[in-house]
C-alpha cells in the first residue's frame, strides 16, 4: 500500500517502497535490491510550491514546506524555527570581485550561523529527523559524524525525548564534545578517521539492531536540505547562476538537485546552479580525482577513480572525509551543470574569518570559511562569469567552533599601564585584514 502522501521509489530497481515504516523496517534499504538510494515522491501537486513561494504570510521554519517533506502529521514537527535563515547580499565581496577581476557579480550568502538551533547547516536534516522518528515511535538512534551533524541531531533528539549515539573521529573538535554531553546523549570518540568512526557506528547498529543515519542521500537529510532552493526562489525571486559551499560528502549539493528533480515542470525551477565545490586541501580527495580526470578529458568511468586518505591530519575537520565514497555520484552531477571541484588552502580559514569579521560583523565557523574561500579560487581561476549571481552556502557559526574563534584574535596589547595605551582607527587594520587575499 502506498502512503498517500509520498513514497520511496528505489534509485535502482524501480520498486516502489509505501514510506519510513517499510523502510525502516527493511535497516534503510530497498526489500527487493538492498540499494540503500531512493527518490521521494509526492502526491501533493507540484504547483502548490507557487502558493507557498508566493504566499505573503510569514515563514517561521522549513515546516512552512510540510506539504513536500516526507512526515504525515504535523503534531509530530520537532523544530526551533530552521531553515529560514537570511539569505544577505555581500556588498565588500562584490566590490572585491570588481576591482580584481573586472567582474559585475551579485553574491549572496546563506546565513546558517543564524539557524536557531546549534547555527549550522545540518539542523534542517536534524528537525526533520526527530519529527520522523518521533512519528514512528523510534526512541534510540546512531548518528555517525564529522561534528556539525552530530551536534544537531544530538540537540533535536533530545527535544524529541530520543536517545542518540554519536560516533566522531579522533579529531572532531572538543566543541562537538561539548555540546553533544550537555545534551545527555552518548559520545563515542572513535580512535582512528571518519572512515573507521563509519565502520565502528555501523558494527554498533547492527549489534543493538538501531537505526542509523543514512549517509548522504538519506531522505531524512536530503529532503530537508532541499527547502534552500525553496528559500533562494522565496527570498532573492531566482535560481543563482552558481552555487558554492564546501563539500565533505555532498548532501547540500545532491539536495539542491532533488528540488530540481521534484520540480522540473514548474516554472521557476527552470536551471540547476553550476556548482563550485571546495575542499580543504589537507584532506581533498574529491579534488584530487576531479583535476585527475580533468586533466584526461573525463575518459570513461573517470568517476570511479578517486584517492582514499586514511588518518588525514587537517586544520578542518567538519569536512573531512577521507574516502569520498559519493564522488562516483557527485562528480556526474558536478559535470552536469558545467562545475569544478577544486581545493582551497586550510591555513587562509582562520584569514577568511577575520576578512568577514571586520567587512561584515559576522563570526564564521571553519567549514564557512572553506566555502567562502571557494568563491575567492573560483574567481582567481575564472570559473565565474561576468554578471552571474552567486550563492554561497555557509556551513555554521563560530559557536561551533569556539578555538578557531579564539585563533582569528589579532588586535590584543598587553599593557601596565595607561601610558602605554594608544589610540587607534580601526581602519589602520584593513590592509593587514585583506593582504593574503589581495595576493591571490
Amino acid at each position: 500500500m502506498i502512503n498517500k502522501k509520498f513514497h520511496f521509489l528505489c534509485r535502482s530497481c524501480g520498486y516502489e517502497i509505501s514510506g519510513f515504516e517499510e523502510w525502516f523496517s527493511n535497516n534503510q534499504r530497498c526489500p527487493q535490491c538492498s540499494d540503500s538510494k531512493v527518490y521521494t515522491i509526492y502526491s501533493t501537486p507540484k504547483n502548490r510550491i507557487n502558493d507557498l513561494l508566493g504566499g505573503k504570510s510569514k515563514v517561521k521554519s522549513l515546516w512552512h514546506y510540510f506539504d513536500f517533506l516526507p512526515l504525515n502529521n504535523k503534531k509530530n514537527i520537532v523544530t526551533e524555527g530552521e531553515g529560514v535563515v537570511p539569505i544577505e547580499r555581500w556588498l565588500f565581496l562584490e566590490d572585491y570581485a570588481k576591482r580584481k577581476y573586472s567582474l559585475d557579480l551579485q553574491i549572496y550568502i546563506n546565513r546558517n550561523d543564524k539557524s536557531f538551533a546549534t547555527g549550522t547547516f545540518k539542523d534542517k536534516g536534524a528537525s526533520l529527523a526527530a519529527s520522523v522518528l518521533k512519528e514512528h515511535g523510534i526512541k534510540e538512534y546512531v548518528v555517525v559524524s564529522t561534528g556539525n551533524t552530530a551536534t544537531a541531531f544530538a540537540h533535536y533528539l533530545a527535544k524529541a525525548g530520543i536517545s542518540c549515539s554519536v560516533f566522531v573521529p579522533e579529531n572532531a573538535l572538543l566543541d562537538s564534545e561539548a555540546h553533544i554531553g550537555t545534551y545527555g546523549q552518548r559520545l563515542f570518540r572513535v580512535r582512528g578517521d571518519y572512515a573507521f568512526a563509519k565502520k565502528i557506528a555501523a558494527d554498533y547498529a547492527n549489534k543493538y539492531n538501531i537505526l542509523i543515519t543514512g549517509g548522504n542521500l538519506d531522505p531524512l537529510r536530503l529532503e530537508a536540505k532541499k527547502t534552500q532552493v525553496f528559500e533562494m526562489l522565496r527570498i532573492m525571486g531566482k535560481i543563482p547562476d552558481v552555487y558554492i559551499q564546501a563539500l565533505s560528502g555532498g548532501t547540500g549539493p545532491f539536495a539542491v538537485e532533488k528540488a530540481f528533480v521534484d520540480f522540473k515542470s514548474v516554472s521557476m525551477f527552470d536551471k540547476i546552479p553550476r556548482f563550485l565545490l571546495s575542499q580543504g586541501n589537507y584532506c581533498a580527495p574529491m579534488a584530487h580525482a576531479w583535476s585527475t580526470a580533468k586533466s584526461k578529458g573525463f575518459p570513461t568511468g573517470y568517476e570511479n577513480e578517486y584517492p582514499i586518505y586514511k588518518n588525514p591530519e587537517v586544520l578542518i575537520p567538519t569536512i573531512a572525509t577521507g574516502n569520498p565514497g559519493m564522488y562516483p555520484l557527485m562528480a556526474p552531477l558536478v559535470k552536469s551543470t558545467g562545475g569544478e571541484i577544486f581545493a582551497v588552502k586550510e591555513e587562509l580559514a582562520v584569514d577568511m574569518a577575520r576578512l568577514v569579521a571586520y567587512e561584515q560583523t559576522v563570526k564564521i565557523g571553519p567549514a564557512s570559511a572553506a566555502g567562502l574561500l571557494g568563491l575567492f579560487e573560483a574567481l582567481k581561476n575564472g570559473y565565474i562569469n561576468n554578471g552571474e549571481t552567486v550563492f554561497i552556502n555557509i556551513g555554521e557559526s563560530a559557536g561551533r567552533a569556539l578555538s578557531f574563534l579564539q585563533q582569528t584574535a589579532y588586535t590584543t596589547k598587553f599593557v601596565s599601564s595607561a601610558d602605554e595605551c594608544k589610540r587607534f582607527d580601526r581602519n589602520e587594520y584593513k590592509e593587514k585584514i585583506w593582504s593574503p587575499f589581495e595576493k591571490y
